[in-house]
């Protein structure tokens, strides 16, 4: 998996790390530079965001007709519009006049897009509707300029239920194709049954995109990080590796069922799912789950926000939906403590080795790992 693109010195192959090691011994992960540098940053911009498919919204924040929200993907402004018609398609945020950024924060934009620089219009489709005086005073088209082929660029688009998805590229596998290994591990679960419950804006997190991904993907930590939060023991785990679906799972009895429900700790059969690159999905038994939204800023920054939603179409009340978001506040923030350290101590020399993987509980990690190497490669 060695690159020939990466020049980072203090990684000389910056992807070695990975190759030729048993999955069933310790093994070296990740160089500390690919969470830290610009030029292993720079590649996931060029290579492997635009070539993914890439979690990006949710459809309840788009619910009427000229809804817009601004989206970034691998750096690139593009947007999210609904359309008269129902449909949410996903465009370059880009006037195609001056190249202007198109919508700047979330909100409705009326029946027109209308750039603000020189009110160049653009329909809920993307059809360019109005380009006024462009051509002098009396005339609003000019010479060798083709109003029909001027609208905004369109992004690859797909909606799964709440969840919005985009390919940049526009060359990454069937969507149907990429969601199945997902499914496959949700046990026949019935998402058209879900209910929204509320939204946890996060913030922005001093730690690296993968860093919070890895985390998320394996049980070694739960013990030992959540221990207020939790009641997962670690040997009551397992990791779930199939295709690009990686992460772990917990089964447990009911007994403290009662508690969870109330918003007091995490003590549920649990299955913690993500689909490469930054898609995660937990459900949580019998009857919720939780969606993040990992969106990339930089090489040691990564804005996150959780959506909660019922799985039975039952809707808690405000107290139960305040303790929930408590509960989930407080185990980000757990999370996000380890790693803005992890993401501190990548900047050592003794980072470039990788550290070490365990072969029982972070196999998983390992294999997103070896996504990405290729994915840059």
């Amino acid at each position: 998996m060695r690159s020939r693109h990466l020049e980072d010195q203090k990684s000389s192959g910056l992807l070695g790390n990975l190759c030729g090691q048993s999955v069933t011994a310790a093994a070296h992960g990740l160089p500390g530079s690919a969470y830290t540098g610009e030029t292993f940053w720079q590649r996931e911009t060029e290579k492997l965001f635009p070539d993914s498919w890439v979690f990006v919204g949710f459809t309840h924040e788009l619910t009427n007709a000229g809804d817009a929200v601004p989206v970034t993907v691998a750096g690139k402004p593009l947007l999210l519009l609904r359309n008269r018609d129902g449909e949410i398609n996903g465009f370059h945020n880009v006037c195609r006049h001056r190249c202007l950024k198109l919508v700047d924060t979330p909100g409705n934009v009326g029946r027109l897009l209308k750039c603000p620089y020189h009110a160049w219009a653009y329909s809920l489709n993307g059809e360019l509707r109005a380009t006024p005086y462009f051509g002098g005073r009396n005339s609003h088209s000019a010479e060798g300029f083709d109003r029909a082929e001027t609208g905004l660029v369109p992004v690859r688009t797909a909606i799964w239920h709440d969840w919005i998805f985009v390919n940049l590229g526009g060359d990454a596998q069937n969507f149907d194709d990429f969601i199945q290994p997902l499914v496959r591990n949700l046990e026949a679960l019935d998402l058209n049954q879900i209910k929204l419950v509320g939204v946890i804006d996060l913030g922005i997190v001093q730690a690296n995109w993968k860093a919070l991904m890895e985390n998320f993907i394996e049980p070694y930590h739960v013990q030992f990080v959540h221990k207020e939060t939790t009641k997962q023991p670690l040997r009551d785990h397992y990791t779930v590796i199939d295709g690009p679906c990686l992460g772990s799972a917990v089964d447990l009895s009911d007994e403290d069922l009662e508690q969870y429900r109330a918003g007091k700790t995490l003590a549920v059969s649990s299955r913690y799912l993500t689909l490469f690159p930054n898609f995660v999905f937990g459900r949580y038994f019998p009857d919720q789950i939780g969606v993040h939204l990992n969106t990339p800023i930089g090489p040691g920054q990564t804005h996150q926000r959780r959506a909660i939603y019922t799985t039975d179409g039952s809707r808690p009340d405000e107290s139960q939906t305040e303790a929930l978001k408590k509960l989930w506040s407080d185990v980000h923030r757990e999370d996000h403590e380890i790693c803005e350290r992890l993401q501190m101590g990548r900047l050592s020399d003794i980072a470039e080795s990788g550290g070490f993987l365990s072969p029982e509980w972070e196999n998983s990690v390992r294999r997103f790992q070896e996504l990405v190497a290729a994915a840059v490669s």
